[in-house]
């Protein structure tokens, strides 16, 4: 009886990570895209870079929600199932970030 309190405190903390890393990161994923459009009006080519941002910028907004569900959230079970909804979606937008990033680096140093 004594450890649920401390799983919960943990869940809770977890999913506080989650919300506050996820909300800067749709931030900056609008930034970049702002950039990207300068550097693109610029050039006058155009790159699929900005609609990938815009894809991983929802995909951040979308964990932001679900972890500030789970926050919200009385069930226990709901709670850890949020959690691992938001935490997995959270490491799939951090790997198109990344992959993101090597892709406008190549189209960029292309053109």
């Amino acid at each position: 009886m004594k450890q649920a309190p401390l799983h919960r405190t943990l869940d809770q903390d977890i999913c506080v990570h989650i919300f506050t890393a996820s909300a800067a990161m749709v931030g900056v994923c609008i930034t970049v895209i702002g950039l990207l459009r300068v550097v693109i009006t610029i050039r006058r080519a155009d790159l699929i870079g900005d609609d990938l941002l815009a894809l991983n910028a929802m995909l951040y907004l979308v964990t932001c929600l679900l972890s500030y569900w789970a926050l919200r959230t009385r069930s226990l079970q709901r709670n850890h199932t949020l959690e691992r909804i938001s935490d997995t979606l959270f490491l799939l937008a951090l790997t198109l970030t990344t992959l993101n990033a090597g892709f406008i680096t190549w189209a960029m140093s292309v053109t």
